[in-house]
């Protein structure tokens, strides 16, 4: 095993690992230590991993199977499983969400590689949804506990809510292509940890039961928690960094303050398990089948 380190960045969420070279195979115990530290931390950062897309997908395949990059949105030229981030390309998700919610099983875990940065600007904030959960008050976390949201990529963060020219209209028609609603526990538990976190964000625009205006209304008293400051890692990229974060029970935010300049990642995301909410229910769709883009992890 390698003399892995890991070192925590805030008290709630985030930690550098180092001591471990992600451009070769990793051997059990270290693919284990990286997974108890991701469970911890819920947000890792390496540096200086020299990787490639191929390498990226070597790295992360470690931990369980791929998705394809995206459901309605193409991947990397040549690469399936590679979805580019890229600013230029009007994909600045400058909103609070978890990946891909308005599937029925969406990623376990996302991977972010940093492949062209602006000179200032351009970080990726990532909140911990449980340590926002266990901050709400009592009586808010059993109202909490028994509500179902419904998410819908209607409102995806990467295309612009109004389409002001033709450019803007053809990208939210193609993210749109395949309409997906599904419907998940507003509080979700944690299939390895047993860990319950607020499972909402962006893609989360209804609850069951409620009007949209009161869905709203309540969806951001809760949103409220998961961004307090204290719930945050601000993530500065550098050249050569890799960040994995766990998509079940995290949610983040690029910020849009590098005034247009190129920036570009890679994400690669690891299919993940239907959700449970704490009386043990599944999550479920509404519309739109997302098998082309996952196979629900065993």
């Amino acid at each position: 095993m390698s003399e892995i380190e890991i070192r925590k960045i805030t008290g709630n969420i985030g930690a550098k690992v180092s001591g471990v070279d992600i451009a070769g195979p990793l051997d059990e115990e270290t693919v284990t230590a990286v997974r108890e530290a991701l469970n911890a931390h819920k947000a890792l950062v390496f540096d200086e991993v020299n990787l490639d897309d191929e390498g990226q997908l070597a790295f992360i395949r470690q931990f369980g199977d791929l998705t394809t990059a995206h459901p309605t949105v193409p991947s990397v030229a040549g690469v399936p499983n590679v979805l580019p981030v890229d600013s230029e390309r009007g994909r600045a998700a400058n909103n609070w969400h978890t990946d891909v919610t308005f599937v029925l099983n969406p990623p376990q875990a996302s991977t972010l590689r940093s492949i062209k940065l602006p000179p200032y600007g351009g970080e990726t904030l990532i909140a911990n949804s449980a340590a926002a959960y266990r901050q709400l008050p009592e009586a808010l976390r059993q109202f909490a506990d028994t509500l179902w949201a419904e998410h819908t990529n209607d409102y995806d963060y990467a295309v612009p809510q109004e389409a002001v020219d033709e450019e803007q209209a053809a990208q939210r028609a193609q993210f749109t292509s395949i309409k997906f609603r599904t419907v998940h526990p507003v509080v979700r538990v944690h299939p390895l940890t047993g860990e319950r976190g607020l499972f909402i964000g962006g893609f989360a625009q209804r609850i069951v039961g409620l009007s949209v205006a009161e869905s709203r209304k309540i969806l951001d008293l809760f949103q409220s928690y998961v961004t307090r400051p204290e719930n945050i890692v601000r993530h500065r990229w550098s050249e050569n960094q890799l960040v994995l974060f766990d998509n079940r029970i995290t949610q983040h935010y690029a910020v849009d303050n590098y005034d247009h300049l190129p920036r570009r990642l890679n994400r690669v995301t690891i299919a993940g398990d239907v959700p449970v909410g704490i009386e043990g229910k599944e999550s479920y769709s509404i519309e739109g089948d997302a098998s082309h883009y996952t196979a629900v992890a065993a």
